[in-house]
């Protein structure tokens, strides 16, 4: 469980009446100040942008941020307040959660090949084009039911759910740190089937232990770009360079003197980890999910062999060349993803494989 990870859903309102009146140029200048400064954080956080500008009247747009502490939350958030936009944006909602080993078992015996039965105490966005995001308190009577009573009424949850596989979900855990006990992250492409989903389950038994499930959120995911330019004023996302994340470019993710010899360190190369290390005089860089179990790699042990420098993954003692990635022994059912890496100046640099120049 050391993997566990912090989870912040964070949104944001425009003061139109004031930022519209401003001229095009200043517009301009503080749109491009807010996407560098937020993507400047690429390295310490996951970060997914979506624009709700004509979904709710309270709230324009959502980052959804991932990352293993809660100091990058406060950090990001004093840079977006000195962003030339900063004074212009309210944070008019906000849900910090982590994640959680559920209590409950959520396999079932008809598809325990679902996908969807798996534990998912690391999130992972998908693709969708959509994000519905609610927090979630149960009812105190809820808590006085026994364990074997909450789990036949948590199947039956789970089995209507099972119905929609085209709905991927995102709970998380606020207990102690949040108003909400849960925040619920649905993600997917069809408004339509989440909707179907959502009255489906409110003819189940679970529902009569729900205190509060709202406010509700539907969120479209777009690059940061297009989010500014979906809060009015003047278009940037044509004058932008696009996210290096997003092309397979290079991305500085850390200083030298931060990645002392043979250590380790766990960055973001947009929503993927990755596992940095030095070692040898060099620097190596894969993905930092064991293909087997999903083991956090940047935990592991470095050793040498006859194929030069790898890593043993903590949770089940698969081996990985840091050079090719290649799976050299265990149960790993396929190599781990590298990263090209280089160094200019004091910096370092990652790029995908397959990206980059």
């Amino acid at each position: 469980m050391a993997d566990r990870q912090c989870v912040k859903y964070t949104f944001y309102k425009l003061d139109t009446t004031a930022f519209l009146r401003l001229p095009e140029e200043k517009q301009r200048d503080a749109k491009l100040d807010f996407i560098y400064t937020v993507r400047s954080f690429n390295r310490k956080l996951l970060l997914r942008s979506y624009s709700m500008v004509g979904m709710r009247s309270d709230v324009d747009f959502l980052l959804w941020q991932v990352t293993e502490a809660m100091e990058p939350f406060q950090q990001l958030e004093t840079a977006i307040r000195n962003t030339l936009l900063g004074p212009y944006l309210t944070v008019t909602r906000s849900f910090l959660s982590t994640t959680k080993r559920s209590i409950y078992d959520i396999s079932l015996p008809e598809d325990a090949e679902n996908p969807n039965t798996e534990e998912r105490i690391r999130i992972e966005p998908s693709g969708s084009r959509y994000l519905f995001v609610y927090p979630f308190i149960k009812t105190r009577d809820w808590y006085a039911l026994s364990h074997e009573e909450r789990q036949e009424m948590m199947t039956e949850h789970i089995r209507v759910g099972r119905r929609y596989p085209d709905i991927r979900l995102n709970t998380t855990y606020s207990y102690g740190i949040d108003d909400q006990e849960f925040v619920v992250a649905f993600e997917g492409d069809n408004p339509h089937d989440f909707v179907d989903l959502v009255a489906d389950l409110r003819l189940t038994k679970a529902s009569l232990y729900t205190k509060a499930d709202t406010p509700m959120h539907i969120c479209i995911a777009m690059s940061l770009s297009e989010v500014m330019d979906s809060i009015g004023g003047v278009a940037v996302s044509d004058s932008t360079q696009q996210d290096v994340t997003e092309t397979g470019g290079w991305l500085a993710i850390a200083k030298t003197d931060e990645l002392p010899p043979n250590s380790v360190q766990r960055v973001y190369y947009g929503t993927v980890q990755v596992a940095l290390f030095r070692t040898n005089g060099h620097y190596y860089a894969i993905n930092n999910r064991c293909p087997h179990a999903r083991g956090p790699l940047c935990e592991g042990t470095l050793i040498e062999n006859g194929e030069g420098p790898a890593v043993r993954c903590p949770w089940h003692e698969a081996y990985f060349s840091l050079e090719t990635g290649k799976a050299l022994a265990g149960p790993s059912p396929r190599d781990v993803e590298t990263f090209q890496v280089k160094v200019e100046g004091d910096t370092i640099y990652i790029a995908r494989a397959d990206g980059g120049s």
